[in-house]
């Protein structure tokens, strides 16, 4: 792989923990959100993408998930509680 696309590879990873941030933080959706609806939300995203970011969301504990099911850390609803995330 060139250096090039391992950038375009770790752009999109970064777009899509973005993306999902964003998502898990609606208020005006359920908290709980399944992978699926995830994935239809960003879309635009390349697949492998959205599961590696999610993977890396969840190792740094912003995101939790429970089977198929996605919610946004206490921390990070705390976070966004406070302002600090602009949704």
């Amino acid at each position: 792989m060139t250096d090039e696309n391992t950038r375009t590879d770790q752009w999109s990873v970064w777009m899509a923990e973005r993306a999902i941030v964003l998502q898990v933080l609606r208020d005006d959706h359920d908290e709980r959100w399944t992978r699926a609806e995830l994935e239809e939300q960003v879309a635009d995203l390349a697949p492998q993408a959205v599961r590696d970011g999610l993977a890396r969301l969840e190792a740094e504990r912003v995101v939790v998930t429970e089977g198929e099911h996605v919610v946004a850390s206490r921390c990070a609803r705390h976070m966004d509680a406070l302002e600090l995330v602009s949704v």
